[in-house]
């Protein structure tokens, strides 16, 4: 019986170390909660890293064809300009072939002949006597956008509305 005893004394923990082990139990679920919040938020820097990184790769390579496009537009003046005076089938073809190409990258004109001028857009090179105000009457250097972003602006000619004298 002595042994039965001791078994029993051994199997109950007295409320000190009740107490202790609840302590402890509550620094542990408190460091838990401190790894898992330092946890979530390291994930979510990486995952904003991430996508910041593949953001700034896209700019790159979208800066990287503007450039090259704006390395070419000086070669698509100069066929429009041999068009004008060389009329040939073939030169007509090679430009459309070739402008095709850069507007499938995403390039497209700026359309702005006989509409108003908008300075965000062209550079006003001469001011003529028209019969409207602030009409562009005429491109000298054709503007263009690369997927939505200006990367040359066009030179105008715009008009101004003649004064009318009263005598």
């Amino acid at each position: 019986m002595d042994v039965k005893k001791d078994v029993q004394k051994k199997q109950f923990v007295s409320d000190d170390e009740v107490k202790k082990l609840k302590e402890e139990l509550e620094k542990s679920k408190k460091e838990t909660d401190d790894f898992k919040n330092k946890y979530l938020r390291a994930l979510a820097d990486y995952q904003n890293y991430e996508k910041r990184a593949q953001t700034e790769k896209e700019q790159v390579g979208s800066n990287a064809i503007i450039f090259f496009v704006l390395k070419l537009l000086p070669f698509l003046d100069n066929l429009d300009k041999a068009e004008i005076f060389i009329k040939d089938p073939g030169l007509k073809m090679i430009k459309d072939s070739f402008l095709n190409v850069l507007k499938e990258a995403g390039l497209e004109e700026l359309g702005l002949l006989e509409k108003q001028f908008d300075p965000h857009s062209a550079e006003a090179i001469e001011v003529v006597e028209g019969e409207k105000d602030n009409e562009v009457v005429e491109v000298l250097r054709k503007g263009y956008v690369f997927k939505g972003k200006l990367i040359r602006p066009a030179q105008v000619r715009v008009s101004k509305k003649a004064a009318k004298n009263i005598s």
